[in-house]
């Protein structure tokens, strides 16, 4: 059977988890897939494990690499897969069995996919807190390449072990090393690039919460990694070109916020705020405005560095009523 699907993993000392994640895979509905596990040097026994699987199903492949870290593992595995779409998945978590055939059949529903990714459930439940279970239900919430598109500032808006994509495509921005999040930035330049990724709607995907997670103890996740990288693709992408912008918020993330953009030369022409002890004042020689003054201004661009969904809810809603349209005239950022 031709492969049409190649699942990458890239692994790293994963022995107590890998067995049950390439289960999951070889339990899949979708039939016609690889499985690429890329070992980065590990020192356990995931390198057997791997072998183990390749030598009872073929399309399984084990690509022995030296420690070099999951950027490096995921390029030198992307040169040999041999699928039209690249399913990515982490070596810790768990497909669900119909995830593949799903993802599958909404790209062949909609030519205009450059992929897809799919709505997740933490695992275990207690491990979630309330950080996790507010981001989880905000992945949850995205439906269609547009709202995902729209929210790609606020964070990472689709789980990066959910996506399946097109490998001319993943294979001509590959992935970098950026000091930042490397799974946010591949999905910032690839929505930058103009392509469209879309959401299954089913939560097809259980993924693993690790206390000792790369996410939770690489520097290149910390809060001033993702500001940075915020700020970085705000310039590059929704400010191009343009010295200054309107900045909505001025709480913590607001304040990190103007100080990363700076660095790229983008400077506040105003602040809107509504603490009335703000309005009327001046920050850092910056005019403050209250929310209504947004209707006098025409032709700048507005970050709203607002945390939240119901205050995002809350600000959409006074935008619609100045007359501004989200991804035209102002995109949320925090």
């Amino acid at each position: 059977m031709e492969t049409k699907i190649s699942v990458l993993i890239a692994a790293r000392d994963a022995a107590p988890t890998l067995a049950l994640t390439l289960e999951s895979v070889r339990r899949q509905s979708f039939a016609a897939w690889e499985c690429l596990i890329a070992d980065d040097g590990s020192a356990d026994a995931t390198r057997d494990l791997a072998a183990d699987f390749c030598r009872r199903d073929p399309r399984f492949r084990l690509l022995p690499l030296p420690a070099r870290g999951v950027v490096e593992a995921r390029n030198a595995a992307l040169a040999e897969c041999r699928g039209e779409w690249i399913a990515l998945l982490d070596a810790d978590d768990l497909m669900r069995r119909r995830r593949l055939e799903k993802q599958a059949a909404a790209l062949a529903a909609d030519p205009r996919l450059d992929g897809v990714g799919c709505h997740v459930r933490y695992f275990p439940r207690a491990a979630a807190g309330e950080g996790r279970g507010e981001y989880e239900r905000w992945l949850n919430g995205f439906h269609d390449p547009e709202g995902l598109a729209l929210e790609r500032f606020v964070e990472m808006p689709v789980g990066h072990p959910t996506l399946l994509l097109r490998a001319e495509l993943l294979r001509e921005h590959r992935y970098r090393q950026m000091g930042w999040p490397e799974d946010w930035d591949l999905l910032l330049r690839l929505l930058g690039a103009g392509a469209r990724i879309g959401v299954v709607a089913e939560r097809l995907h259980a993924w693993r919460l690790r206390p000792d997670s790369l996410s939770r103890r690489s520097p290149a996740y910390s809060t001033g990694s993702f500001m940075r990288c915020r700020a970085a693709f705000l310039a590059e992408q929704w400010l191009p070109g343009v010295q200054d912008y309107v900045l909505w918020g001025y709480g913590g993330t607001g304040k990190a916020l103007r100080a990363a953009l700076l660095e790229h030369g983008r400077i506040p022409s105003h602040i809107v705020e509504i603490h009335p002890g703000r309005i009327g004042n001046k920050i850092h020689g910056t005019p403050v405005i209250a929310p209504a003054g947004l209707r006098g201004l025409r032709g700048l661009r507005v970050v709203v560095s607002v945390a939240g969904a119901q205050a995002r809810r809350i600000i959409r809603g006074a935008m619609e009523d100045f007359g501004l349209v989200e991804g035209v005239d102002y995109v949320f950022a925090a």
